[in-house]
């Protein structure tokens, strides 16, 4: 096994995500160590790339135009799971490894997905800041929540995250109905639905859990909104643009929809003030989440080790492991291992 390099330089994008052990470690190796926040300009980004060994990436936007100047870039690590963000297609053609780190978070975020879901249905945001405002209420109907017992959920997309919502729903006696066309294992107790606008009608609640990819943005738009039973409400932690957002926020103005928990937004991050979503916090029918969801100290942990384990692969001259099953990730040739 070859020996990690005495000196090397690494780009870590999105300062604002603290990662302060996988910091340390590259530092403590040898490492030139360029950490970029939030929003770094591209020419900034492709100028700091261009001699960089490895690029290290959560949120920032790596295009064409950053790859076809990285002469020595040995892989692209997303220390997370989605990877819309990276131009797949130029890091294929300069022949640089993609891999993200996919299960550090699947129970963290779908326990999450489970809080939200509980926190609209038993009307937890504007109970709390009224309690915070006024120090008391009164049981009127305005606070009037729902049981989950006996509530119909419906999952869009059933993969790690999703089977889990789905087995924390059962606990609760909530029946589950799922839409996932390319899901390759169907829980007992789970519903199967072909038809995603037919099975919108039927839930009371809907949490959504696929991947962003050309064929799932704005897969709920106004026409699958509008097929939504009334009432019903939108939990999503997966990605903003899987819905249609503008739609949604016509839908929650409208009353056609009950409510919405949201952790993820099409642009990020959110703002009360100048965001094509700020009228969303003026509506005590939302609860907004900043993408934080897959934030606890054990995920974290998870998340650092996997980071750090690609980082030695790819300094050491070894294939990267890729656990992910995202097709996209799978059709790389070169520099890459498939790993379960």
């Amino acid at each position: 096994m070859a020996p990690i390099p005495p000196s090397f330089k690494v780009v870590r994008t999105d300062r604002e995500l603290e990662m302060e052990r996988v910091d340390l470690q590259l530092r403590a190796w040898g490492a030139d160590l360029v950490v970029l926040p939030d929003g770094t300009p591209e020419d900034l980004l492709a100028r700091e790339v261009a001699d960089a060994d490895l690029l290290l990436m959560c949120y920032a936007r790596i295009t064409r135009r950053v790859l076809e100047g990285a002469s020595r870039l040995k892989a692209v690590i997303k220390y997370g799971v989605g990877i819309d963000a990276i131009d797949l297609d130029a890091a294929r053609e300069r022949g640089i490894p993609v891999v993200n780190v996919p299960a550090y978070a699947e129970e963290t975020v779908a326990e999450g997905a489970f809080m939200l879901l509980m926190a609209l249905f038993k009307r937890f945001g504007p109970i709390h800041q009224t309690m915070q405002r006024e120090g008391w209420l009164w049981p009127e109907s305005r606070w009037l929540g729902r049981d989950l017992a006996g509530s119909t959920l419906g999952l869009v997309g059933l993969g790690r995250i999703g089977r889990s919502v789905a087995r924390m729903a059962a606990g609760f006696r909530m029946p589950v109905l799922a839409f996932d066309p390319h899901a390759s294992v169907w829980p007992t107790g789970v519903e199967r639905c072909t038809d995603l606008r037919s099975m919108l009608g039927r839930c009371d609640a809907v949490s959504i859990h696929c991947v962003l990819n050309a064929q799932t943005r704005h897969l709920v738009g106004a026409a699958e909104l509008a097929a939504m039973k009334p009432g019903a409400v939108l939990v999503n932690v997966s990605r903003g643009e899987i819905v249609d957002e503008q739609a949604l926020l016509s839908s929650l103005r409208s009353g056609q929809i009950g409510g919405a928990a949201l952790d993820v937004y099409g642009q990020e991050p959110l703002s009360p003030q100048g965001h094509a979503l700020s009228p969303l916090y003026a509506m005590p029918q939302v609860l907004l989440w900043p993408h934080l969801t897959f934030y606890t100290e054990q995920a974290m942990q998870r998340l650092q080790d996997e980071t750090l384990a690609r980082c030695t692969e790819a300094l050491q001259g070894q294939p990267l492991s890729v656990a992910s099953h995202d097709p996209r990730l799978r059709a790389q040739t070169q520099g890459v291992r498939f790993v379960d």
